[in-house]
C-alpha cells in the first residue's frame, strides 16, 4: 500500500461519525419544512377552492344544457318545476324527484331520484347536481358514515310548470313576475337564471323561491312562509356561498357565472337542523334585488 492510498482512507470511527445528521441539523430541516408548509398550504387551499368553483359553474352549465335539450324535445316546453314538499307530491315528471333533509331519508343519497326524473336522461353524470364544495352533513348523517348528500342545486321558481301554483297562467307565489312555460317566452335568456347552488339549510325540493315584498301566496306553498306581513324583504330560500362568498348560476342562454354576495345576511353559516329562515333583509338589499331581477321579468 502506498502512502497516498493510506491518507485517502479515513479511519472507521470518522466514517461512522459522518454517517448522519446532527440533532441541530435535523431541527433546522424540520423548521424549514414547517415554514414551507405554512406558506404552501393556504395557497393549495385557495387553488382547490378555485378548482371547485370552476367545477361548480361547469355543473350548472351542464344542467342548463340538459334543460335546453329537454325543451327542444318537448316542443319548446320547459321541464316541470313542482313543489315536492311532503311525500304525497313526489313525481318523476319533475326535473328532480327528491326532498333533502337532515335525517337518514333515502332521498338524501338515492341517485335514482335524479336519474329517474324528467331531466335524468339529459345528465351525463348524476353527480352534476352536486357542488364539489358541498360536503355538509348533520350529526346523524356523519354517524351513519355518509360522505355527501345527493344534490346541491335548485331551479328558479319562475321557470317551468309549477302545477297548482301556475294553473292560472301565473305563479301564485310571485304574481308580480312573469312565469316562463316555454323557451320562446324568455326574451332575454342571458339575463334570467335557471339553476343555482342553494344554501344547504335552505334546500329541500328543487324549487327555489324568493319574491317581492307583499306578494300574496294563496295558500302558502308547502314548507314556505307567506309574504312578510310587515311588507319588508326577506329571503325565503337562500343561495349558497361556498365559493368565497359566491354562488354559481346558469342562465337560460346556457352560460354560467359566479355571483359574489355583498350583504351580510346573505352569507349565513351552515347549521344543520337549526331553522333560521326566513331571513330579513336588513342592509342595502342589493343581493336580494339582484336575485329578483334575474329570476324573471317584473310585470306589475
Amino acid at each position: 500500500m502506498t502512502i497516498s492510498e493510506t491518507t485517502r482512507t479515513p479511519p472507521p470511527a470518522l466514517r461512522a461519525e459522518r454517517a448522519g445528521f446532527t440533532l441541530i441539523e435535523l431541527l433546522v430541516v424540520l423548521a424549514v419544512i414547517g415554514i414551507l408548509a405554512a406558506l404552501l398550504l393556504p395557497a393549495l387551499a385557495r387553488a382547490r377552492g378555485r378548482a371547485e368553483a370552476i367545477a361548480c359553474i361547469n355543473n350548472t352549465r351542464q344542467l342548463a344544457l340538459g334543460w335546453l335539450l329537454y325543451s327542444d324535445d318537448h316542443d319548446g316546453a320547459l321541464p316541470y318545476n313542482l313543489v315536492l314538499y311532503g311525500t304525497s307530491y313526489r313525481t318523476d315528471l319533475n326535473w328532480v324527484n327528491n326532498v333533502l333533509t337532515w335525517d337518514l331519508s333515502s332521498d338524501n343519497t338515492n341517485t335514482a331520484t335524479v336519474t329517474g326524473a324528467s331531466l335524468g336522461a339529459y345528465f351525463v353524470n348524476p353527480k352534476i347536481v352536486l357542488c364539489p364544495s358541498d360536503r355538509t352533513l348533520s350529526a346523524a348523517q356523519l354517524a351513519a358514515g355518509w360522505n355527501q348528500r345527493v344534490r346541491s342545486y335548485s331551479m328558479n321558481a319562475m321557470m317551468g310548470d309549477v302545477g297548482y301554483y301556475t294553473a292560472r297562467g301565473y305563479n301564485l307565489n310571485n304574481p308580480n313576475y312573469l312565469q316562463y312555460f316555454k323557451l320562446t317566452q324568455i326574451t332575454q335568456p342571458a339575463n334570467y337564471f335557471v339553476f343555482l347552488d342553494e344554501h344547504p339549510d335552505s334546500i329541500t325540493d328543487g324549487y327555489f323561491l324568493d319574491k317581492d315584498a307583499g306578494s300574496a301566496s294563496s295558500p302558502p306553498p308547502y314548507g314556505e312562509s307567506a309574504a312578510d306581513p310587515a311588507g319588508g324583504q326577506e329571503w325565503l330560500h337562500l343561495p349558497a356561498s361556498y365559493h368565497n362568498r359566491c354562488a354559481a348560476f346558469s342562465f337560460a342562454d346556457g352560460h354560467g357565472e359566479l355571483h359574489r354576495w355583498l350583504d351580510p345576511e346573505t352569507v349565513q353559516p351552515i347549521q344543520p337542523n337549526v331553522p333560521f329562515l326566513p331571513v330579513s333583509v336588513t342592509s342595502s338589499g342589493g343581493d336580494f334585488q339582484w336575485v329578483l331581477t334575474h329570476m324573471s321579468l317584473k310585470i306589475n
